[in-house]
């Protein structure tokens, strides 16, 4: 038995079920840059980034010397009670690079779950009103306020409802598939009709304290809006004096080749909230918006014991300053464009590449089985990823059939080119029924 079947068969005796979405067995020692190696010496390029959380990739020199130089000072002492210097100088950085040209104040936690819960609080006590509008195949977190903004999995859902009041769902504009699976996209007005329709009918909308959604939606299959969706639900929301709140978490500080995914489109949240990378990996989230909305709320309202830890903050410094210096921005973009050159082809070469689409390094490749009625093929997404993995790939498929394409932004040209030539080796071997012998009960959401 190898030291990853050992260490794997000891954590089924422990670690809980909920806990883990299973893929394939890694059990990862160490990693540097885009490489992840397992505890049995095994090299791994790495496609997933932790769920995007290693934007800057795996133990950077800059980072890891920020976490042991302030560790050494002192771990941590609440910013709920008192100062330092740490969070001062993390609040002006996230103030600088949030969207928006208006004064800003900033909130910190320790996931992107409870900035999302956050978001709750905060539009709700400076609105007054009760209700929050999201979207279909959201997935915001797991606490139960980011829980009841999301609507992604039944198993996130069932057994311990129910779940927070107020929550209403409309469909995201997708412009691959149209709304409930139908082949084509809808126009932004088609999109629109359900949210109009339910202020006309169920829900008053000078009741609707904020609609909250992500720029593209990440676990619900790297979706893309159509053109001018965001624009016209900005013009929505300002008519009926709600606010508009973006879930940055995965797709913001360099996964879309700029500090904030918005930046792509033409509208200004009044909340925004980033997580994941932002600590270079280590726990913690940050809500930035309109002071006068962050001002909405008296401590201890939204506080938390080690929320603002200064290893933490240390640590996104340390992350924010080596996007910038090391210009991963442009990386990303560039990277970005080059595995799309390769990419877009398999949409006419291979028959089971539906789409490829996203920005910078954040891509979704849609697996399907009928090109014409878009028919999401997830046995054969779970196959692929397992292919990979044993050609030393990491790559997992989210929303059933979307492989999921979000390497470290630091990945080399060289490891990129090798990545794609084993997930085209994979694409070629699955139209040959060669990847039947994969066993894939049990594996992915």
């Amino acid at each position: 038995m190898s030291k990853a079947e050992e260490l794997i068969k000891e954590d089924g005796r422990y670690f809980a079920a909920s806990g883990r979405i299973k893929y394939y067995p890694l059990a990862i020692d160490h990693g540097y840059g885009a490489t992840l190696v397992d505890v049995d010496g095994k090299e791994y390029i790495d496609l997933l980034s932790s769920a995007s959380s290693q934007n800057v990739g795996h133990a950077p020199k800059r980072v890891t010397d920020a976490i042991k130089k302030q560790a050494e000072k002192f771990i941590h002492y609440t910013p709920a009670y008192m100062y330092h210097e740490p969070a001062v100088k993390l609040s002006k950085k996230l103030c600088e690079i949030a969207p928006g040209d208006y004064e800003k104040h900033v909130t910190f936690g320790l996931s992107g779950s409870d900035a999302n819960d956050g978001i709750i609080k905060f539009a709700r006590a400076y609105t007054g009103r009760p209700y929050i509008i999201s979207f279909t195949n959201a997935y915001h977190g797991s606490t139960f306020g980011s829980l009841s903004m999301s609507a992604i999995s039944l198993n996130m859902r069932k057994h311990y409802g129910p779940l927070l009041n107020g929550f209403y769902h409309i469909p995201f504009p997708d412009k691959y598939r149209g709304m409930y699976e139908q082949p084509t996209a809808n126009t932004v007005e088609e999109y629109l009709a359900p949210l109009k329709e339910m202020f006309a009918k169920y829900v008053p909308a000078e009741e609707v304290a904020c609609i909250v959604v992500e720029t593209i939606q990440g676990d619900g299959g790297l979706l893309e809006p159509v053109e001018g969706y965001f624009e016209a639900l900005e013009a929505l929301c300002h008519e009926h004096g709600i606010l508009l709140a973006v879930d940055d978490i995965q797709q913001g500080l360099g996964r879309t080749g700029t500090w904030s995914s918005v930046e792509h489109f033409n509208f200004t949240p009044d909340l925004i909230t980033f997580g994941k990378s932002l600590a270079g990996g280590l726990p913690m989230s940050a809500i930035v918006g309109r002071k006068e909305i962050i001002d909405s709320l008296e401590a201890p309202a939204h506080l938390f014991t080690t929320g603002a830890n200064p290893v933490s903050c240390e640590a996104a410094l340390a992350t924010l300053e080596m996007i910038d210096e090391d210009d991963l921005l442009t990386a990303s973009s560039e990277k970005g464009s080059h595995v799309r050159q390769r990419m877009d082809q398999w949409v006419e070469k291979y028959q089971y590449v539906g789409d490829v689409r996203g920005i910078g390094l954040s891509i979704g490749i849609d697996i399907v089985s009928d090109k014409l009625a878009k028919t999401r093929a997830s046995q054969e997404a779970l196959k692929i990823c397992n292919y990979c993995f044993d050609h030393g790939v990491v790559i997992i498929a989210v929303a059933g059939n979307v492989l999921r394409f979000q390497p470290p932004l630091v990945i080399t040209y060289e490891q990129l080119d090798h990545a794609l030539d084993v997930i085209e080796d994979a694409l070629q071997a699955l139209e040959k029924g060669q990847l039947d012998n994969y066993s894939i009960e049990g594996q992915g959401w």
